[in-house]
């Protein structure tokens, strides 16, 4: 009989959850294609029309730990099925906005609904395979960018012909119908292999490579490292259409580079699991990171239109890899059985790390009237995250050293 590890089940279910992961992360990209109507409709000022975004991310954020920790004890299927439920209600339930309080409130139940479709759905398929785990978890991270590519054009589509409202019972509508099936496919539980070096204590875990670091010291770095490279990763994909509007381009040209630096990150997360299966996941990270930073810096002198579409690819080829690496770190370092709340609160991390660097660029732009220092803070952020993934690398590879006597 066929084991479920990295055999036919495992990749069936690799293919339902990146179908998870490209449904139900789309109330992160709904709520930025209905900020104008809603603003209009509510008669409110800018900040207040991105208050339902921020609430977003923050129900994003703390979607990922509570729903993984829950994942790590009853499996993945159940909790996403009912955050897909709750997702869905969300939406509904927005689409009878009265206020933009309301809205807001509505907003983060829809970003708590939708953390289940990623950072659990990532643990979860970490468990079923063994040789090819890099690229399966990044099979199944491009669910998030894959949603950011269609869902938008779907969004516009429906705006054409109706409002948002409607559109928003439809999306509702449409995941209840769409997660819920999908989800109750994932019923099956992984079986956690026993590890073969015994931890202090006599006990056994799961199976994962030595390092001398504690898993909490270990937990925290990822954590910095998680908010050092988002700070950085948030300069060009939440300005980078201001950032063209400045240039004197229109809206449409900076919303194209977005969807190019979504695109090219499809293929750097395939490329960096491919990649992970290989060398493993601290020196894909790093490889990412300094990716990352000679990209940031390509933005610096290169503002011509046709040079910002490159630069913006080649951004999004650089940094689409980071995130899945920091799940693939959790499972090669720390105990699979808390791999869900452990790579839940690293990916925790990278959320707050794109709302605070993009609070900052804002405010760096404000206070020097250019994006030219807003790019030089990110990279110094992006050298922080450099840092801690060599000296990660570093340990392990000490660890990993045979001693002669």
């Amino acid at each position: 009989m066929e084991t479920p590890v990295d055999g036919a089940y495992a990749w069936f279910r690799m293919t339902v959850s990146l179908l998870l992961g490209t449904i139900g992360t789309v109330g992160l990209w709904a709520i930025v294609v209905v900020l104008p109507p809603i603003q209009a409709e509510f008669g409110v000022d800018r900040a207040a029309a991105s208050l339902p975004y921020a609430a977003t991310m923050v129900g994003f954020a703390v979607g990922n730990v509570l729903i993984g920790r829950y994942a790590d004890r009853i499996g993945v299927a159940l909790p996403v099925a009912m955050a897909g439920v709750a997702l869905g209600g969300g939406f509904i339930a927005a689409s009878f906005s009265a206020s933009i309080w309301q809205f807001a409130l509505l907003q983060g139940l829809i970003g708590l609904g939708g953390s289940a479709c990623f950072g659990p759905l990532l643990a979860d398929i970490s468990h079923w395979f063994e040789r090819q785990r890099g690229i399966a978890v990044a099979a199944v991270a491009c669910g998030n960018y894959l949603s950011g590519v269609l869902w938008p054009t779907v969004i516009k589509l429906a705006l054409a012909q109706t409002d948002w409202r409607t559109t928003f019972l439809g999306i509702g509508l449409f995941c209840v119908a769409t997660i819920v099936p999908l989800a109750l496919l994932l019923r099956r539980r992984p079986h956690i292999q026993a590890d073969e070096t015994p931890l202090p204590g006599g006990r056994a875990d799961s199976r994962r490579k030595p390092i001398d670091l504690s898993p909490r010291t270990l937990q925290t770095l990822l954590v910095l490292a998680g908010l050092c490279c988002c700070v950085a990763m948030s300069m060009p994909q939440v300005h980078i259409v201001a950032y063209c509007m400045d240039l004197g381009f229109d809206i449409a040209r900076g919303a194209e580079m977005l969807s190019l630096m979504l695109g090219a990150g499809i293929v750097s997360r395939l490329v960096s699991g491919f990649l992970a299966d290989r060398i493993g996941g601290v020196p894909t990270l790093l490889i990412g990171s300094v990716l990352q930073c000679l990209s940031l810096f390509l933005y610096i002198p290169f503002n011509g239109l046709a040079s910002l579409y490159m630069v913006s690819f080649i951004f999004g080829l650089s940094q689409g890899g980071i995130v899945p690496s920091y799940a693939i770190i959790v499972r090669e370092y720390l105990p699979a059985r808390e791999a869900g709340q452990r790579m839940g609160v690293v990916i925790m991390a990278t959320i707050i790390g794109m709302a605070f660097g993009g609070w900052m660029s804002g405010w760096i732009y404000d206070l020097t009237g250019s994006y030219r220092a807003a790019f030089l803070n990110g990279i110094a952020w992006n050298l922080g995250n450099m840092a801690i993934a060599a000296f990660i690398l570093f340990r392990a590879r000490r660890t990993a050293r045979p001693a002669f006597a």
